[in-house]
């Protein structure tokens, strides 16, 4: 082999290797995020982070599964051809490099499967995503493994047809299954629309407080809020950052207040976990109404007192 053809499938292998690892690394994503989506676990984490993953996968799959496939391609007709030698040192050590790779973050994301379980997380859920990672793990070593015992390349494998039919088959299936649990693009877009609105409420929510702790009080208004020295509070940051629309302000009670607008999208089944606070901006979809959070406790309860206790009488 001349040195051309050598750098030529050093690249192909290397290429081959990083397109392998996001096609693996997609497949597991969306299996755990099935998963998790599936099998509903109070101690999970945030529920969009399972949508974040799954746009990833998707989008990596779209990109690196067909690179893969071509490059493999290409590999195999320069060993039927001869142009590649089967006893090639770039063919032998570079397929071992590939499985010391995958073995490396097969690894590191099984022993991840047993910390979580370890840690708490449930026993359906835990076991599915370690099945998983055995169909991945077993599909990629045994290609590999047979692929460099392989002798002949004269004429078609029928266990090579076997390992590009079963591979593309998972491939399109969890590409497939992932459309069916991923947010569509508009769901994400009122999604991310709402969190600016959030965002915005969270603003007024912040200036509320500083007023509090300047004037002693709740402001009656946004007006009055506004007119304060210390407010930083600008016109962008009292609308729905779509359709204008002006956040509402009201004054509940000498202690308590309320923020309202218009939201595209319900949040609270997903985001109430044992992780949410007071603070946490949970909503359902159209008109609503969030109780406002002051964050100086030890101000809450001398303005409660106030309002409260009576006078002595002299």
């Amino acid at each position: 082999m001349t040195n051309h053809v050598n750098a030529k499938y050093a690249f192909y292998y290397l290429l081959s290797l990083a397109a392998l690892f996001f096609v693996a690394l997609s497949v597991g994503m969306i299996a755990f995020s099935i998963i998790d989506k599936s099998i509903v676990d109070v101690l999970a984490t945030s529920y969009y982070d399972k949508d974040s993953q799954l746009k990833f996968a998707i989008s990596a799959l779209l990109i690196a599964a067909p690179i893969f496939y071509v490059i493999s391609n290409l590999i195999n007709k320069g060993l039927k051809t001869g142009e590649l030698d089967r006893e090639s040192g770039i063919r032998r050590w570079l397929t071992y490099f590939i499985l010391l790779v995958s073995s490396l973050v097969l690894l590191g994301v099984f022993i991840g499967v047993i910390n979580n379980f370890l840690s708490g997380e449930l026993t359906g859920r835990s076991i599915l995503k370690a099945l998983s990672m055995f169909v991945i793990a077993g599909v990629i070593f045994s290609y590999y493994l047979y692929e460099n015992k392989r002798e002949d390349f004269s004429g078609k494998s029928l266990t090579m047809k076997a390992f590009l039919f079963g591979s593309l088959s998972l491939v399109l299936l969890s590409f497939i299954s992932a459309w069916f649990f991923v947010e569509s693009p508009t769901m994400a877009r009122n999604r991310r629309l709402d969190q600016n609105l959030i965002n915005n409420i969270s603003n007024i929510e912040g200036a509320v407080n500083s007023y509090l702790g300047s004037q002693n009080k709740l402001p009656e208004n946004l007006e009055e809020l506004k007119a304060d020295p210390g407010n930083y509070l600008n016109s962008a940051s009292l609308i729905d950052p779509e359709t204008k629309e002006a956040i509402q302000y009201q004054k509940t009670s000498s202690t308590t207040f309320e923020l309202c607008a218009n939201f595209r999208t319900d949040n609270r089944e997903q985001g109430q976990n044992i992780y949410s606070s007071p603070s946490d901006k949970l909503h359902n979809s159209g008109f609503q109404c969030l109780k406002g959070f002051i964050f100086d406790g030890e101000k809450l309860l001398k303005i409660k007192n106030s309002v409260t206790t009576p006078l002595p009488v002299k």
